[in-house]
Order: structure tokens, then C-alpha cells, then sequence
């Protein structure tokens, strides 16, 4: 599906923009789909385990941050993962065994939908190695106005920076942090069907949706089946049992065969510990734990 020149361009920068990732039918299936979650939301009061809930959130304005685990909530986009284009590039760059780490169907209300504060998807959940990425498929255009994904070519090679405050584990980075290259961010606009993919430890971050038209992104992190978690992450495996681990492995198989063998690296690690006082999401963790926040002027403005 990719050419060399995607592949290298991919291990260069961390990062990549696939055009047309998705065919016309299955675009308008998965909008469909998404749209008609949002419905369903206008009965939602307070955030559960499917929607996050944005500010100003009603029955009458349905806003929403995100959609949690899309792939658990409907079979079609667990299918459109294992039987598609995604899937070729998903074994492009992480081989032929591979993973769902999780997904979510981030949705930017127009008018000032929620930021999400630039960091690195590793330091959440840092595993054995990082064949770890990241797919946003774009259900909507995506544009300068309606928070696009921004990221920092070549910053999956170096460090991960520290996403502390006051002690505790934020989920983002420090504007301010001398190593954070703010000048140097590409923005990742599209059209509707058009996907990026990140690379674990790649710096990225959305600015608010200040447009008056939705950025809806479905993302799946996805990792090679020999990339295993490690303790103290944010994951909800460390409190299952060997039968019940080995059951939620074999779901979240995305293509060829479970690895018992992991592939040990030398990756920069760094235990997110301790949490932020709310750790159910990015949201909560940066809003709960003091993250300082790098789009201030554009939320004030």
C-alpha cells in the first residue's frame, strides 16, 4: 500500500499524511455512524463509560470531546481496522503481527471545542519497545480553523520530555521546556478520508476548534505484538487475570499471531506515576493535574 518514499518519510519524521485512506462507501458509513452517536448524546448528562462530555454539553447542543473505544461500541469499525486499506499500512510499518492499543472518535465541537496540550502518546503507556503508532482517519475536512493535529517532525528520535507538574503526571509537556521545538510543528490538514499516522513518541498537540464546522478524528494506536506494556502505565491489563489477559489479547489482535516474546530496546522509559487527581482521560489528566497549556492565547482569545 505505501511506497519506499512514504515508509522513509515515515521513519524520518514520525509522521505521516495518507490521502484517500478510506473508500468512499466506508467514509460515509463510518459518518454515519459517528453522527448518529452524537444523537444518542443528547440524553447524556455527565460523562460515562462511551462519551466524554464538553463544556456547554446539552440536549439542545450536543458537545462532546470524545467517543470512547469506537471499536467496542461498534463492530464496523473494529472490521474497517482488520479488512482495509488501514490494514496494509498498519503491516507497512509494524510488520505482519499487530495490535490495537485503543481507539477513541475525537469530536471537536465547532466554537471552541476542547485543545488536547502537545505530548507524547509513549509517555503514557511506554512498553518494551516503541513499534507504536498512531491513525487519524479524518471524518470530516480538516482545517487550519478546526484544530487540526500538529507534530514535531523528528522528535520521535529524541527524548521524551517531561510531562510532569507539581508531581504528579499531567499528560503534557511544559511550553516552556527549552527541548520543546514549538517552531519547528507541521499542522496536518485534510479532507474527509484522508488519515495521518504519528509515531508513539512523536510531540503533537490540537489547538480548540474555533471554526463553526465539527473536527471529527477517529484514532487507533495500534503497536507490533511483541511490544509489551510495561508496569505502572495507564492500562486497565495490569488489573486482569492471566485468563482474562489472554482473552483481551487475542481481541485486540489485529493481524497475524500473539508474540509471548517480547522484543526488548533500549527506549527512554519514564513510569507516569503518580497519576493526575483524575486520570480518566487526556482531558482530565491535563485539566486535573496542572498541565500549563501551550494554546492559552488561542483559548483566551
Amino acid at each position: 500500500m505505501l511506497s519506499q518514499e512514504q515508509k522513509q518519510f515515515y521513519d524520518d519524521n514520525g509522521y505521516l499524511l495518507v490521502e484517500n485512506a478510506v473508500s468512499a462507501d466506508e467514509l460515509a458509513t463510518l459518518r454515519g455512524i459517528a453522527y448518529d452517536f452524537i444523537e444518542k448524546s443528547r440524553s447524556v448528562t455527565e460523562s460515562n463509560d462511551v462519551y466524554d462530555l464538553d463544556e456547554g454539553h446539552s440536549a439542545a447542543n450536543p458537545r462532546l470531546t470524545r467517543i470512547k473505544l469506537p471499536h467496542r461500541q461498534h463492530p464496523y469499525f473494529w472490521e474497517l481496522l482488520k479488512s482495509s486499506q488501514l490494514t496494509e499500512i498498519l503491516n507497512d510499518l509494524l510488520g505482519p503481527d499487530t495490535m490495537l492499543q485503543t481507539s477513541k472518535l475525537n469530536t471537536k465541537a465547532p466554537g471552541g471545542g476542547a485543545a488536547v496540550e502537545w505530548h507524547q502518546d509513549w509517555a503514557f503507556y511506554p512498553h518494551t519497545n516503541d513499534s507504536m503508532l498512531a491513525f487519524g482517519l479524518m471524518l470530516e475536512d480538516v482545517d487550519e480553523a478546526n484544530g487540526p493535529l500538529m507534530v514535531i517532525p523528528g522528535s520521535h528520535k529524541g527524548p521524551i520530555l517531561s510531562h510532569m507538574a507539581d508531581g504528579v503526571f499531567c499528560g503534557a509537556v511544559d511550553p516552556d521546556d527549552p527541548a520543546f521545538q514549538l517552531d519547528k510543528a507541521v499542522t496536518l490538514t485534510g479532507k474527509a478520508g484522508d488519515m495521518s499516522v504519528h509515531h508513539a513518541r512523536t510531540l503533537h498537540g490540537s489547538a480548540p476548534n474555533r471554526s463553526d464546522h465539527s473536527r471529527l478524528i477517529l484514532f487507533y494506536e495500534c503497536h507490533a505484538a511483541d511490544a509489551w506494556p510495561l508496569m505502572g502505565a495507564a492500562s486497565y491489563i495490569h488489573s486482569l487475570s492471566q485468563q482474562l489477559l489472554w482473552q483481551d489479547l487475542n481481541e485486540r489482535l489485529v493481524t497475524g499471531r500473539l508474540s509471548m516474546t517480547p522484543r526488548l530496546e533500549r527506549v527512554p522509559v519514564t513510569i507516569p506515576l503518580p497519576p493526575a487527581p483524575d486520570a480518566s482521560s487526556i482531558f482530565k489528566s491535563q485539566a486535573s493535574g496542572g498541565a500549563k497549556s501551550a494554546f492559552a492565547d488561542e483559548t483566551a482569545s
